[in-house]
């Protein structure tokens, strides 16, 4: 089986920014939920079967109290912010698994499924949906990829050393050095993306550097970075992969698509589950 993992956040801040490019005067007010939703039922629509999406149910995380300039939900706008939890109820009346995070962000939740999904020997391969950087550290060979939709692009673990010039392993150094604008930290002065990967593929992990690499309080914050860049793989999401396996919507969803606008979603879900029933027969021994 193939497992797919979304990145529900990324996917509603796609969504609500790709919109506006067509919308004139107040956003739709579950514009943004509808286009996730639309992306999903698509996916299954074209033959996936287990999948799980993961969301900042708020924005801040156990990160903020590292390091005061991390990411917060300040500048996030208000129609936007108002859809993050209508999303998680769309999803979850729709019968798909869905992983609101509070304590720690919806990046560690799909580093800590797709390290649960691997380790089943059913699951053929794990596709990590979204384009953030610090989800490359996830990457494993050909078994657990990530997928760039904005960029179309599908990174193994020999692409993720092209983008970057470090292994996966790696990427939580090399953030720590070059800094993430989009989380908030700053990475260390005078290290660019060519110096961070010379003296990662020399030295190994940040722990190994010289004294004199990274003297004084540079090394301390590099450190320090490299804990804000690490996801956490131990968030306990399900005990049996299965649990991710989509069986089709909950008796609440038509009244959902109805609110947010396309009650033709209850018609194509019920087409992607009988076209996925019809396949699971034929995959049975003896048929």
């Amino acid at each position: 089986m193939i497992v797919h993992l979304i990145d529900g956040t990324y996917e509603l801040f796609r969504h609500f920014y790709g919109l506006r490019r067509f919308v004139k005067g107040e956003d739709p007010p579950f514009g943004a939920v509808l286009g996730v939703l639309r992306t999903v039922v698509q996916m299954l629509e074209t033959g996936a079967t287990h999948v799980g999406v993961a969301t900042d149910h708020v924005i801040e995380s156990f990160r903020n109290t590292l390091w005061a300039g991390y990411k917060t939900g300040e500048g996030v706008e208000r129609t936007l912010r108002a859809q993050f939890h209508p999303l998680e109820d769309a999803l979850a009346s729709m019968g798909v698994a869905v992983w609101p995070m509070v304590e720690l962000e919806a990046d560690d939740a799909l580093a800590s499924a797709a390290a649960l999904a691997s380790r089943d020997p059913a699951v053929e391969k794990v596709c990590i949906w979204t384009p953030d950087k610090d989800l490359a550290q996830c990457v494993r060979d050909d078994r657990v990829v990530q997928i760039d939709r904005r960029g179309n692009k599908i990174r193994n673990a020999a692409a993720v050393r092209e983008k970057f010039g470090v292994d996966p392993a790696h990427i939580p150094d090399y953030l720590a050095l070059v800094g993430d604008s989009a989380d908030g930290y700053p990475g260390i002065g005078g290290v660019g993306a060519v110096s961070a990967a010379q003296l990662i593929n020399r030295f190994g992990p940040i722990e190994q550097f010289p004294a004199d690499v990274l003297g004084g309080d540079k090394r301390e914050h590099a450190l320090l970075f490299k804990t804000l860049a690490t996801l956490r793989v131990d968030a306990p999401l399900f005990s049996d992969v299965d649990e991710l396996r989509w069986r089709g919507p909950t008796s609440e969803f038509p009244a959902m698509a109805q609110r947010i606008g396309d009650a033709r979603l209850v018609e194509r879900c019920e087409k992607a589950l009988a076209k996925l029933q019809v396949g699971l027969r034929t995959d049975m021994p003896g048929e």
